[in-house]
């Protein structure tokens, strides 16, 4: 599986990642869009965390999701 298929069904994915990063707004799940380095970006953004920490953080989130 890879990470097209989150970018294509990203309106069902958004809930999803609201309730992993809370801290996200609306506006900024619309800018992402679906891309993984916009999430990661925003991640990094709002928490406050290191580039690799936001990626594996996305990277576990990504592994629980049932595409």
């Amino acid at each position: 599986m890879d990470w097209n298929r989150v970018e294509g069904n990203w309106k069902q994915f958004k809930g999803n990642v609201k309730e992993q990063w809370g801290k996200l707004t609306d506006d900024d799940l619309d800018v992402i869009a679906g891309k993984r380095d916009q999430l990661e970006g925003k991640i990094q953004e709002r928490y406050g965390v290191a580039k690799d920490k936001a990626k594996e953080d996305v990277d576990s989130w990504y592994s629980r999701q049932r595409l």
